[in-house]
């Protein structure tokens, strides 16, 4: 319809894989390495997991890597794993070519028929991979059976590796106790996160290039608006810019704006554009949001729900007092700082916040030094604790990071890219994967080079240097108070809603709508969600509680160095 309008060969925006098209990201190239490293040597015989929301590109990443294994691999994919533990056995057995025709009703059998072959593959120097597509489906039965059918070995060799694809449901299915065997077994962890502003933008261009358009009719305002209806989702970005094209061409229009884009989406997202036109009284809210989210935090202000060490307010008089007893976390203002009221100011009148660079040394490490490295290991989560301005409460960070509620501080354990540890802001703890995990503390990062260890022996490395040890795990933590909830839902009111309500209010985009987490405020937080690579269910659990807060914390953040620094 619109293919000659435009000057293309094809339509750019199909929703069905054409390798033709494929654009991996910084994100989808950092999954890929971690998958191809998980069939390879690296996986010995374990697990591999990759999860993403819908749309993020795992499927696009499925084909890549199935055409990257090297031809002494034999794969079997399974699509649907909706099935009893011996469906799946059988299943699986066909997909491997497998005669199983004789096999009435013995798990056993399958596997020793299965077993027979690995052997015989493993004696002529092939190797066995299984991709299991939608992981998230499968019953716990079905995973306990899948993590037995890895007990199949020699006396030096793992026979099977596995390869797990799914959604978010899928880390949290492998979190339950039950499962802690298998989980164990994970060599390699990638969570895809959504395409940022600038590789939505590129991710457009690419395909239009590819369909044949000398120049993109999409405009800045286009992209952006297209970005931010689509939350970065591959799938969604297809679905809108289609029908974007559509709309342009009944139109008449050879160059598009934020309007058409906005007008596509609110077609094939229309509770979404409910969320996005339900903006009464936003010309009065954005004058009046910084004061009342200074009033709200400063007056108030998480007094009772989120609370965090004196240290915090004022740096400890002396080294000595701050080695004391471990302080008492008192209600006052928290990872929502009093600085908080300048932060919200900048987001709103558009003043870009000032952000500390990193000093760029002559030269950048290659290679870390093994001792150093165990100093910082030692030592990390102290680092941690004096960034927050709370050196004495190192012993209640790891706490909370094990687990433990109640000791003023919530941490998050969480897997994605550079990008997407970058587009958080905060310092994180880096899991490095050795003989056993190694810890190591993030300060900053350039293009090419991080800043790692505590701020007295901190050095730039390169990011290759990090990235032969680091499967994509961090940890993050920040203070709070004990009684803070552990979830918000629908429904729900009191002071820690309101909360919620001005910190959503100074997100990106942000909530226009009213005050009070209903059907409208629940469709615009799992947008956000999926934007940020969560789990997209609605409710404000921890890790989403991080997301919504981190643009209000002043300090401690992650020391960046621009393009024209470096």
């Amino acid at each position: 319809m619109y293919l000659q309008f435009f000057g293309l060969n094809e339509a750019p925006f199909s929703i069905t894989p054409d390798p033709a098209f494929v654009f991996l990201s910084a994100a989808h190239r950092d999954a890929l390495a971690h998958l191809l490293y998980g069939v390879g040597q690296g996986g010995a015989g374990g697990f591999v997991q990759l999860t993403g929301e819908v749309g993020t590109g795992k499927t696009t990443l499925c084909r890549c890597l199935l055409e990257q294994v090297p031809e002494d691999t034999k794969v079997a994919l399974i699509l649907n794993p909706l099935m009893t533990p011996r469906e799946l056995l059988a299943t699986l057995c066909e997909e491997l070519g497998l005669d199983t025709n004789d096999i009435k009703d013995s798990n056993k059998d399958l596997v020793d028929t299965l077993n027979r072959y690995l052997l015989e593959q493993h004696a002529e120097g092939r190797r066995v991979v299984v991709v299991i597509d939608e992981a998230q489906n499968l019953s716990p039965e079905a995973l306990e059976q899948v993590r037995l059918l890895t007990n199949l070995e020699t006396a030096k060799d793992k026979l099977l590796q596995m390869v797990l694809l799914g959604q978010p449901e899928l880390r949290a299915l492998l979190q339950r106790q039950s499962l802690r065997q298998l989980s164990q077994r994970i060599t390699a962890r990638y969570h895809l996160a959504p395409l940022g502003p600038e590789e939505t933008h590129a991710y457009v261009r690419h395909r239009m290039k590819v369909a044949g358009a000398r120049e993109s009719p999409f405009r800045r305002s286009a992209l952006r608006a297209l970005y931010q209806r689509s939350a970065g989702v591959p799938r969604l970005i297809n679905i809108i810019a289609d029908r974007t094209l559509a709309g342009a061409y009944a139109q008449e229009s050879s160059r598009i704006g934020a309007r058409l884009v906005n007008a596509a989406a609110d077609e094939v997202q229309p509770n979404e554009s409910r969320v996005r036109n339900n903006w009464t009284g936003w010309a009065i809210a954005t004058v009046s949001a910084a004061a009342l989210l200074a009033v709200t935090l400063g007056l108030w202000g998480l007094p009772y729900f989120m609370g965090k060490s004196p240290l915090t307010d004022s740096v400890a008089s002396s080294d000595t007092e701050s080695q004391q007893a471990e302080p008492e976390f008192t209600p006052s203002l928290t990872p929502v700082e009093k600085a908080a009221s300048t932060q919200v100011a900048a987001a709103v009148g558009g003043v870009q916040q000032q952000v500390p660079e990193m000093a760029r040394p002559e030269k950048v490490s290659a290679a870390i030094d093994e001792s150093w490295l165990e100093s910082q290991h030692a030592g990390a989560w102290k680092a941690m604790a004096e960034l927050w301005r709370a050196p004495a409460s190192a012993d209640n960070i790891e706490s909370a990071c094990d687990g433990l509620q109640g000791r003023g501080f919530a941490c998050l354990h969480d897997f994605g890219s550079w990008s997407r540890v970058q587009q958080l802001g905060l310092p994180v703890l880096l899991v490095l994967q050795d003989e056993e995990k190694k810890y190591l503390l993030l300060r900053g990062m350039t293009d090419q080079g991080l800043l790692v260890g505590n701020e007295d022996s901190s050095i730039e490395v390169s990011r290759e240097a990090i990235e032969s040890r680091w499967l994509g795990e961090f940890i993050v933590p920040w203070p709070q108070a004990p009684d803070w909830p552990a979830q918000i839902q629908r429904g729900e009111s009191g002071p820690a809603v309101d909360i919620i309500m001005e910190m959503a209010g100074i997100a990106e985009p942000p909530w226009r709508g009213e005050a009070v987490f209903g059907l409208g405020f629940e469709s615009w937080l799992m947008a956000f969600q999926r934007r940020h690579g969560l789990e997209s269910d609605g409710i404000i659990g921890p890790n989403t509680l991080l997301y919504l807060m981190a643009p209000t914390i002043s300090q401690p953040r992650l020391i960046l160095a621009s393009e024209e620094s470096s």
